[in-house]
C-alpha cells in the first residue's frame, strides 16, 4: 500500500511535483538523444534533420497520449533496417522518401487500430528466441552498412548494394580508405564501446554519445575537416524550415505489392519493439507501474503518423534511452516531453553545430547499437536455452539477412510450430490451449491441458490477466505435454509481474517433464 500512495501524480499536478527530476532527466535524455536521431536518420537514407524532427514530435506530442509512465519516444536503430529498404524500393534518394512516408502513414494508423482493437499483447504471438533473431539480424546488418561511413568511403561505390555485398567490398574499401575521418571514427567507437566501463559514479552519467560530440567536433575544426575532407564526410542539414513540410507522397500505392509490404513491417515491427520495450522498463519502475499497453500504442501510431506526413522517421518506445531515463531519476512521462522540447529549442537555435559533425562519429555510434543487438552473448544465451532455440534464432538471421525482415520472422515461427509438432504438439491445440481456471477460498487453480506454446499462448495470457491482484494463484501445468521455451519465460513473467503485486503464483505440476536444458525457461517434454 506504501507504493501507491507515493506514486507520482500524473498530469499538470505531476508536472508540478516533479518538475525538477522529470527536467534534468528529459535533458541528459536529450543530450543521449540528439546524436543518436541524427546517425539513425541518416542511416534510414532520411534527411538527418528528420531524426531530430521524430525525436521531437515522439517528446512533445506523443507525451500527452503516452499509456507508458517511463518510456522515451523516438527514433530507433532497430527500424533502420526496414526504413532504407523502403527508400530503396521505392526508387532511392529524395523520391523514395517521400513515397515510403505514404506506407508510414497508414502505418501509423494502423498503429492506432491496434490500440483500440486491444492488440497490444502483440508480443505473445512471437517465440522469442526468432524476436532475439531478428534484432540480432538488424543489428549485423546496422554493422555492416555503417563500415564505409566509418571508413569515409564514396556513397556511390556502396549505393543500392545489398548487406552481402557489402559484406563482400569490406577488403576493398581499405584502397578508398579517408584516415582521418576512419581515425575519429575510431576513437568514437572505443569511447562507446569502453564507456560503460568508466567507474566515477558522476562521469559514468554523462551519455557516451555526448561525449563522442565533445570530441569529433573539436576533432573536426582541428583536422580542419571543412576544407580537406570530401563533401560526404560531415553532416548536411541544409534549410530547415524548406525541409519541415507536408513531404507525404502516396504514389507509393502504385507499386500495390511493395506498399503493402512495407505497411506491414512498419506497423508489426514497430508496435512489436515498443511493446517490448514496455515490458522491460514496467519490470525497472520502481513504483511498479503497469503501462496501458494499447493506449500506449495509439500514443505511438498518432506520433508516427504526424511525423510521417512531415517527413519523419518511424517512432517507437526505445528502450536504451529509456532505461536511462530511470536511471536519471525521472518520475512521470513529463521527462518524455522535457526530451523532445530540449530537441525543438535546439533545433531552433543551434542547428549550425550539427553540420560540425563528422559522418564518421555517427557511424561509430550505429555500429556500437549493433553489436549490442547481435553480441555474441546472445548466441550464447540462446544456446543455452536450448539447441532448438539455437536453430530458430539461426534461421531468423539468415533469412532476415538473406531476404528481409518479414520473410525471416515469418521462418522463424515456421520454424518453432515445425519443432514444437516434432516435440508432440497436438495439431488441434496449435492456436488454443484448454485452460480452465477455478477459485476457493482465496487461491486461484489454472489448469492448463495438452499443450502450452507460443501460438495459444494468447489465450492462456487472457485468462491469467483475468485474475484479480493480491491472490494466491498456482498454475498446474501437469496435463501438458509440451510446454515451450516462449511460454516459460512468459510464466516467470508473469510470475514476477503479479507477486510484485501483493500476490503469489506457484508453478506445479512439471516433476513428470524433461527439460531440454538447464536454463530456467528452457522448452520441457512430456515423456
Amino acid at each position: 500500500m506504501k507504493n501507491k500512495l507515493s506514486l507520482p501524480k500524473d498530469g499538470i499536478a505531476g508536472l508540478k511535483e516533479n518538475f525538477l527530476s522529470d527536467a534534468l532527466s528529459g535533458f541528459s535524455i536529450f543530450l543521449l538523444a540528439l546524436p543518436l536521431s541524427l546517425g539513425i536518420a541518416k542511416a534510414s537514407e532520411f534527411p538527418p534533420i528528420m531524426g531530430l524532427l521524430t525525436a521531437a514530435i515522439g517528446g512533445i506530442i506523443v507525451s500527452f497520449f503516452a499509456g507508458s509512465p517511463l518510456t522515451i519516444k523516438g527514433p530507433a536503430a532497430g527500424l533502420i533496417v526496414i526504413v532504407a529498404g523502403a527508400v530503396n524500393a521505392f526508387g532511392g534518394g529524395e523520391i523514395g522518401w517521400h513515397l515510403a512516408l505514404g506506407a508510414m502513414v497508414v502505418a501509423g494508423i494502423i498503429q492506432i487500430l491496434f490500440g483500440i482493437l486491444k492488440l497490444g499483447k502483440l508480443t505473445d504471438i512471437f517465440p522469442l528466441s526468432a524476436v532475439h533473431g531478428m534484432l540480432a539480424a538488424i543489428g549485423l546488418i546496422i554493422i555492416i552498412k555503417q563500415i564505409p561511413v566509418f571508413m569515409d568511403i564514396n556513397p556511390a561505390l556502396t549505393k543500392g548494394k545489398e548487406p552481402f555485398e557489402l559484406l563482400l567490398d569490406i577488403p576493398n574499401y581499405f584502397a578508398h580508405i579517408d584516415t582521418k575521418a576512419t581515425l575519429v571514427g575510431v576513437i568514437s567507437l572505443w569511447i562507446m564501446l569502453g564507456w560503460s566501463k568508466v567507474n566515477n559514479p558522476i562521469i559514468k552519467k554523462i551519455p557516451a554519445p555526448l561525449i563522442v560530440l565533445l570530441f569529433a567536433i573539436p576533432a573536426e575544426l582541428i583536422l580542419n575537416f571543412q576544407t580537406t575532407e570530401p563533401n560526404y564526410a560531415l553532416v548536411h542539414i541544409g534549410n530547415i524550415f524548406e525541409s519541415i513540410k507536408v513531404n507525404v507522397d502516396f504514389g507509393g500505392t502504385a507499386h500495390l505489392g511493395t506498399f503493402i509490404k512495407y505497411v506491414i513491417m512498419f506497423a508489426i515491427v514497430g508496435t512489436l519493439e515498443s511493446l517490448l520495450t514496455i515490458k522491460a522498463i514496467d519490470m525497472k519502475d520502481p513504483y511498479r507501474r503497469k503501462s496501458n499497453n494499447n493506449k500506449d500504442v495509439i500514443a505511438v501510431g498518432i506520433g508516427n503518423t504526424i511525423a510521417a506526413v512531415f517527413g519523419g522517421l518511424p517512432m517507437i518506445s526505445e528502450v536504451a534511452r529509456s532505461t536511462a531515463n530511470i536511471a536519471n531519476g525521472a518520475k512521470t512521462r513529463w521527462a518524455n516531453f522535457f526530451h523532445g522540447l530540449f530537441i525543438l529549442i535546439f533545433v531552433l537555435i543551434a542547428i549550425k553545430y550539427i553540420e560540425m559533425i563528422p559522418n564518421s562519429a555517427l557511424a561509430a555510434m550505429l555500429i556500437s547499437v549493433g553489436i549490442k543487438l547481435a553480441h555474441p552473448k546472445e548466441f550464447i544465451n540462446t544456446f543455452k536455452i536450448g539447441k532448438e532455440q539455437l536453430a530458430v534464432f539461426l534461421i531468423t538471421i539468415i533469412f532476415t539477412f538473406g531476404v528481409d525482415l518479414l520473410v525471416g520472422i515469418a521462418m522463424g515461427m515456421l520454424t518453432e510450430i515445425i519443432i514444437n509438432i516434432f516435440n508432440g504438439k497436438p495439431l488441434s491445440v496449435i492456436f488454443k490451449a484448454p485452460t480452465v481456471v477455478s477459485f476457493e477460498g482465496n487461491k486461484y487453480l489454472v489448469e492448463i491441458d495438452q499443450a502450452a506454446v507460443f501460438t495459444n499462448y494468447m489465450g492462456i495470457k487472457r485468462k491469467l490477466d483475468a485474475i484479480p491482484s493480491g491472490f494466491d494463484v498456482t498454475i498446474d501445468l501437469s496435463k501438458t505435454k509440451l510446454i515451450d521455451h516462449s511460454t516459460m519465460e512468459n510464466l516467470h513473467t508473469y510470475k514476477k509481474e503479479y507477486q510484485l503485486n501483493g500476490g503469489t503464483v506457484e508453478l506445479i505440476g512439471l516433476n513428470e517433464h524433461i527439460a531440454i536444458s538447464d536454463h530456467q525457461s528452457a522448452t520441457r517434454i512430456k515423456k
